[in-house]
Order: structure tokens, then sequence, then C-alpha cells
């Protein structure tokens, strides 16, 4: 053994495969960067060991959506004063013109040191590819190759400006895939019309189904009940056999559709085995702006999707970029967010908001070796909790992260010092019951 992780806790999605086994377990890692063992009481000796101490030990945080290129650009080259979407996209445009690949690449890698500390080892980043330079894409291109030894970076096609509406988008998008990206993107809900928008769609996945590859689309982020581009998706999805390989994300007109259009829509999306990424974040920042009272949520219906066997994850979409000004890599804080403002508080909802950033988002990517089981790569994260949930509630600090089988980063637990006569000289806001 290179490294050994005693007396582990596991997700409810690990623990499943070890039925037999009693909890906690040790994690055998060898110096291949492969999990060879996960059994109590290991009778092996390592290099290195790390006593988790009955903590909680994950597979890692898995971002299924997110915009790297844009991300840490927050005031550039002015706030969002309205912080709607549409000006959001507006000053993406703005901005455009003045981006240099250099400082691309600077602020993509300075996001990747942030998501190596928070236990963040997989992202899949939409890039806009409707500017003919396709700088971006190169930039991001190369942060890959360079992040490629520890941290798993996905890359889609966006034409961010509308496939049909940007002139010369789908041939660079074209492009892009023949340099390296990885997914097909797209938007048809900013698209001229609908019918445009549903062309769009259909012209993506079909080149996506020559080609071989996945697609993930920014579909209906609006707040119009009418907005039902997912319906088309689903239906190409089907028509083309690309059962397992397609993605909308966001999803937000789902929340303002009615009950009956729904009850017809999530059996479609089953059928077709289309998958959903909500992102809490920014979903309920930039929807139901134009609302006055009652105000809407704007996030999509994940318990309904979940509940009718639809794959969902959750994504944080920005950080500190022209669409949000906060954010800091930390995919618990979009569980928990998740959480709130889907409503799901019960047990199995709260442990499946996480699963929507591990096991889920995972899932999505098509990320191969994921899990904690012999044979799977050593991708891990060793979290101040004792379950999943006490995870979210305390945004636990990552106490080591293991990528490869090597320890990447490592953090203090989260102490306060109390001067209190008669009363503990440390919490750790954890419930300690007598």
């Amino acid at each position: 053994m290179d490294l050994i992780i005693r007396r582990a806790t596991l997700p409810r999605s690990a623990a499943q495969l070890f039925p037999h086994h009693p909890s906690p377990v040790d994690v055998g890692i060898d110096d291949a960067g492969r999990i060879v063992a996960v059994e109590p009481n290991l009778a092996a000796s390592a290099r290195d060991e790390i006593d988790a101490a009955g903590s909680l030990v994950t597979p890692p945080f898995v971002d299924p959506h997110f915009h790297m290129d844009a991300t840490l650009s927050y005031g550039l080259p002015r706030v969002n004063a309205s912080g709607t979407l549409l000006e959001g996209i507006a000053l993406w445009g703005e901005l455009k013109p003045e981006l240099t690949q250099q400082a691309l690449i600077e602020r993509a890698m300075q996001y990747c040191d942030w998501a190596v500390a928070r236990g963040l080892l997989a992202i899949r980043s939409h890039v806009d590819v409707c500017d003919p330079r396709l700088l971006a894409v190169e930039a991001l291109l190369e942060v890959k190759r360079r992040v490629a030894p520890y941290l798993d970076l996905q890359l889609v096609a966006f034409p961010q400006d509308g496939l049909l509406r940007s002139a010369g988008a789908f041939d660079n998008l074209k492009r892009a895939i023949g340099m390296g990206v990885d997914v097909v993107g797209g938007i048809p809900h900013f698209e001229r019309t609908l019918a445009d928008g549903a062309q769009s769609v259909r012209m993506l996945c079909e080149y996506a189904a020559g080609q071989g590859l996945r697609v993930d689309m920014h579909c209906d982020e609006s707040d119009d009940p009418l907005s039902r581009h997912i319906e088309t998706l689903a239906a190409e999805t089907h028509r083309l056999g690309m059962h397992g390989r397609v993605t909308g994300s966001h999803l937000t007109s789902m929340h303002s559709m009615d009950n009956y259009y729904v009850s017809k829509l999530l059996p479609l999306m089953r059928e077709s085995g289309v998958a959903a990424i909500a992102n809490p974040l920014i979903n309920i920042t930039l929807q139901g702006r134009s609302d006055t009272y009652p105000k809407r949520r704007g996030m999509t219906r994940v318990p309904e999707m979940l509940a009718a066997g639809i794959t969902v994850a959750f994504g944080h979409d920005c950080v500190m970029d022209p669409w949000y000004s906060l954010g800091s890599a930390d995919m618990l804080e979009v569980a928990q967010m998740g959480l709130h403002v889907a409503q799901m508080t019960s047990v199995d909802g709260m442990r499946a908001c996480f699963d929507a950033v591990t096991v889920n988002a995972a899932r999505i990517l098509g990320l191969e070796d994921y899990g904690i089981a012999p044979g799977c790569a050593a991708n891990l994260v060793v979290l101040d909790a004792r379950d999943e949930i006490e995870a979210i509630r305390l945004r636990a600090a990552r106490l080591a992260v293991v990528s490869r089988g090597r320890v990447v980063s490592r953090a203090p637990a989260a102490r306060a010092s109390l001067s209190l006569e008669g009363r503990p000289e440390q919490v750790d806001f954890k419930l300690h019951r007598a």
C-alpha cells in the first residue's frame, strides 16, 4: 500500500456496495493511484496513513455545469447593475474583445486551485465559441492540459450568443470540437424564435450523434412557461438513440409550467434518458427578476424529476463573473442551497442533495472509475463530518483531498475556543449527545 485511510465512514452511495462490512472501514491505495481494498481493520501497512477517526470519506465533488472562461472576472468591464441574465450576457459581450489568453489562463488556474482545496476534482465547463478567434477555447484547452494530473476538466463547446443567431457559430463549434473540446452545447431559448430554437436543437443533436459525442444544452433558462425546448431535446435524443448521453441544464421554465404539461414532460425525459442539471445559487438569483409578489424561486423541479427516475445533479454555474458576484468553488454550498430552495428536508432528500454534487454529477460526465471500491481511481475527500447531512449543514472542512492516490490538500478542522465558566473549552459545531 502507498496510502491507507483508516476508520473512514462511507457515504450511503458507497456503503451500499459493502453491506457485509460494518462501518468504519479502511481504504487501501496502491502506488498506481488505485483503490485496492475497502474493509475494516485492513491488515496492511503503507508509506502514509490518514486516520479519518470516523469522519466521512467520499468520492470527490463534481461540478457538472460551470463557466470557467468567465470566472473571477467580476467587475470587468463593469458590474452587472440590474443583476439580470440578459445584462450578464451583454456584459460578457463587452468583455470578450478585451480578453487575453494569458488572463483567461491565470483566472482559470486560480479557480482550479480553489476547486482542489474544496475537494472538487471534476468540472464540466462551458466555453464560448461565438468569438471567431476561439481565444477562450485555446486558453481552457491549455488549462485542461495543465490540471490533467490532478483534476478532470471537461469542456463544452457553447454558442453563447445562439447557434443560428450568431454568424459562424456552428462552424466555430465544429472547429472547437476538432481542437479537442469534449461536449456539444447549445442555448435554444436564446435564438430569435421558438422555431429557430427547435432547429438548433436538431442540428446540434444530429452533429453530436454523428461524432459520437455527449450533449449538454443550456435549455429553457427562462421564466416563460412556454419555453419548452427540453421537449425537443428529449425527442431528438430518443430519435437519434442518444439515451444517457444528453443533458438539459437549468430548465428553469419548468418551475413556471402547469402540472399537467409537466406530467407529460417528465416521462418523455425519463424515456429518452436525458439528465438534468439545476444550478441553485444562480437560478434563484437570476430568475424571477420581473416578478413582484408572489415571487417565483426559478429553480427547476428537482424532487419531481428524481421521483420520475431522472438523473439530476447540481452545478455551481458561476463564481465572481458577470452573472454572479459570489462563490468559492464550494459544492457543499451548492448542495445546501439546492436543499433549501427545493425544500428537500427529509433525510432521503438531504442525502439526495449530496448525491447531486457527487455520484449523480459523475454519472452525467461519464466519469470512469469514480467511487470508493477496489479498482476505482483513488480520488477521495476526508470531510470534517460524520455523514452527508452533517457535511451539508456545516459545509464541512476538507481535512484531506486525495487525487490519483496523492494527498494534494489539507485543511484544519473547524473549531472555536471558548472562555466561558463551566462550559467546554472548544466547540466543533457538531451535535454531541449524552
